[in-house]
């Protein structure tokens, strides 16, 4: 296992306060927009295992510091730790670091990827994802595993992967946050919705005035807290089920599966099992994109 600090940024990538029974948990690598590498990962299991923990926190809160709410996996930054072995693995797996050819990619992902979001989504609290400005690919993951998802009307929501050859982020949970021939278009253009759009495709619950953020979600975390423990509990379990019983899990299995011929593809195909560091390029057809609609306002 190869050892390495953890520590690539000055500031702790999560974190953590109460305050009126509510669990605040920040992203907060914010030189990088919030990319999720495995130390930002594994904080945030943390913090999540720590308010779930506390009998005084009633409900959870998500949010973000900096520009963006998460710009996704880290795929590029100075911080990138995706070779590096941990001892501290949240799931039943063995280490990926050591591992020959697609091997490394498949533990990896099922675990910081796939098996930490199931995790948190099963966090029995209930949670809010507080968005604003960018939700990007792996940010996804973060919102969706929420219970609720209030987001600032300058919010926008983005899967670009499938220039990258994959069939979408490893929770693979698109046709269920949205309908599949809604899904079919987010993935296929790849393009940024709105958050007034994706709300009224129903992936999230509200949007309000980026100053009201804050404030909105608070609102909704006192109000639920009031509810009892217990039946918030069963509610989110029964819901839950819901869903894996229309097959949630099982088209997530099997999108991994999937997901991960793609990278075995890319690797065969490019010689990098990402196909490319695209972020920059992705950067760079948003802006592009607008600049023109600025343009056209």
């Amino acid at each position: 296992m190869e050892k390495v600090d953890p520590i690539f940024e000055d500031e702790p990538p999560v974190l953590y306060d109460v305050e009126d029974g509510i669990a605040y948990l920040t992203l907060n690598r914010v030189k990088y927009h919030n990319a999720q590498n495995g130390h930002l990962l594994y904080a945030l299991d943390d913090a999540f295992y720590k308010a779930t923990a506390d009998d005084d926190v009633k409900v959870i809160v998500l949010r973000a510091n900096g520009k963006h709410f998460s710009a996704g996996h880290d795929i590029g930054t100075p911080g990138r730790d995706y070779h590096v072995g941990r001892p501290d693995r949240r799931t039943m797996n063995y280490d990926h670091a050591n591992k020959p050819g697609a091997e490394l990619a498949f533990v990896r992902e099922q675990e910081v990827y796939l098996e930490l979001c199931r995790r948190w989504r099963s966090v029995p609290k209930p949670t809010i994802a507080q968005v604003h400005k960018g939700c990007i690919a792996g940010g996804l993951m973060l919102a969706w595993v929420c219970d609720l998802i209030v987001a600032s009307d300058d919010a926008f929501f983005q899967d670009p992967v499938v220039q990258m050859g994959f069939p979408g982020v490893e929770y693979f949970a698109h046709p269920f946050e949205l309908n599949v021939r809604r899904a079919k278009e987010f993935l296929m253009l790849g393009e940024r919705w709105s958050a007034q759009r994706v709300c009224d495709a129903g992936m999230i619950n509200k949007v309000v005035p980026r100053e009201d953020l804050e404030d909105a979600v608070k609102d909704w975390a006192l109000k639920i807290a009031k509810q009892p423990r217990m039946g918030l509990n069963l509610t989110k379990l029964t819901l839950n089920q819901a869903e894996d019983l229309q097959g949630k899990r099982a088209a997530m299995d099997a999108a991994y599966g999937y997901h991960h011929f793609a990278h075995a593809n890319n690797t065969i195909v490019t010689g990098d099992f990402i196909a490319g560091n695209y972020s920059k390029e992705m950067a760079e057809k948003n802006k592009a994109k607008e600049a023109a609609n600025k343009d056209k306002s």
